[in-house]
């Protein structure tokens, strides 16, 4: 017999399997909506972005000014450092001039005739010279090397010459303070009065102002 429903095609459905899958789908986007809202940062916006790039720029750029003066300073500290190494070479170099043309000094002492007056301190030389309302003096100075301690006193000097009218006169001029080792040149100028002609000068060498003498000697003046 013809079956009038058989021609009739079954309906397909849609498997269950594709609806579980969408559904998860749609749950897992809404999950991460979810926790972007909830938990993450809020999304910037253009004009935000635009802020935010244009001061990351502004940043670096300073970073890469910062850099580049750490560079020129670091060079500048080299040559720093360059030149006091130099100078320190310099040093060491004019410190070790000193001390030969110290001992090159106290050799030239040691050969100048001894004092004829003898003392405690002997006046070893002396120059002086006379120009107008000046004299000039230079004088060495020795005592015992042993005596490392040095001695705190004065150098005193008597001028004898004329006036400027003529008439003989002696002068004590104002004492100099000194620090005496073993050896010491002695340099300087002191006022005359106007018109004076010194001819010889008395130096004494006193433990203090006007007190016990330790050595003397009696030079001309030029």
């Amino acid at each position: 017999m013809f079956d009038s429903l058989g021609s009739r095609r079954a309906r397909r459905r849609v498997p269950g399997w594709l609806w579980l899958l969408l559904a998860g789908l749609l749950a897992g986007a809404a999950a991460v909506v979810a926790v972007q809202e909830r938990y993450l940062p809020p999304r910037l916006s253009a004009a935000d972005s635009a802020v935010l790039r244009q001061s990351y720029e502004q940043a670096d750029g300073e970073r890469r000014r910062l850099m580049a003066e750490l560079q020129q300073t670091r060079q500048r500290l080299q040559s720093a450092q360059t030149e006091v190494d130099k100078l320190g070479e310099q040093l060491s170099g004019s410190r070790a001039t000193a001390e030969r043309l110290s001992d090159d000094l106290a050799a030239v002492v040691q050969s100048l005739p001894p004092d004829p007056r003898g003392g405690s301190v002997e006046v070893r030389a002396g120059q002086f010279n006379a120009r107008a309302g000046v004299l000039d003096y230079q004088v060495v100075l020795m005592r015992d090397g042993s005596l490392r301690k040095p001695l705190a006193g004065t150098m005193q000097f008597t001028v004898d010459g004329e006036s400027a009218g003529g008439t003989p006169t002696s002068l004590t001029l104002k004492p100099i303070a000194l620090n005496l080792g073993s050896h010491e040149v002695m340099r300087g100028s002191l006022p005359l009065p106007e018109g004076f002609k010194p001819r010889q000068t008395t130096v004494q060498v006193l433990d203090r102002a006007a007190g016990k003498p330790l050595g003397m000697r009696v030079l001309r003046v030029r």
